[in-house]
């Protein structure tokens, strides 16, 4: 017999979202999803992370468009098929590397701290299991994360209070799922109990 709360109905729930409406989420949803950031795990409580949110379509537009960028330049370190995909994929004409949502979290930390991946990435899956509480529709964007060291990209992020000697960790999309994302199966042999 399973054990069954709210909590684990919400983490059981939640799915990437890679389809958005127009809507924008509200002022109170968008403070709570910064909130339960802040209350997530960091390496010895240093909470060093930056969450810059973006809200405005003209500002999202131009971020778009300098990642559009940013990829004709870029070349992956490593064989990761996204990475090799996305420099496709940004050059066609409806490329959005963040799938339309209306408000992107900006995951930021200080430079040369080992826990700074970490520590966003458990802020992050706060805030995706967050925005699921609120009906909201979220997914886990790296296209930042990859293109970390473009000087485009970072000029522009630096425009938005972004600091410029921060490592980019990664970012999420958030609003109202415009369709409901299909159920993923679960790989077995993925958990070893040792007792």
């Amino acid at each position: 017999m399973s054990i069954d709360n709210e909590i684990l109905r919400t983490i059981r729930a939640r799915r990437s979202t890679r389809r958005f409406t127009g809507e924008q989420i509200t002022p109170e949803q968008l403070d709570a999803l910064l909130e339960a950031a802040i209350w997530a795990p960091s390496g010895g409580n240093n909470q060093s992370w930056l969450f810059t949110a973006i809200q405005s379509a003209d500002i999202l537009a131009k971020l778009n468009d300098v990642v559009r960028e940013g990829f004709g330049r870029y070349v992956p370190d490593d064989d990761y098929p996204g990475k090799h995909g996305m420099r496709e994929y940004a050059k066609r004409e409806d490329f959005n590397f963040h799938h339309h949502a209306p408000t992107l979290i900006i995951a930021s930390n200080k430079p040369n701290y080992e826990n700074a991946m970490a520590d966003c990435a458990l802020a992050l899956e706060n805030i995706f299991l967050a925005a699921q509480s609120l009906g909201l529709g979220s997914c886990y964007i790296n296209q930042l994360h990859w293109l970390r060291d473009d000087i485009g990209v970072r000029e522009f992020l630096a425009e938005l209070g972004v600091p410029r000697e921060h490592t980019i960790c990664s970012s999420a999309a958030i609003g109202f799922a415009a369709a409901e994302s299909a159920v993923p199966p679960r790989k077995s042999g993925t958990i070893n109990v040792v007792r």
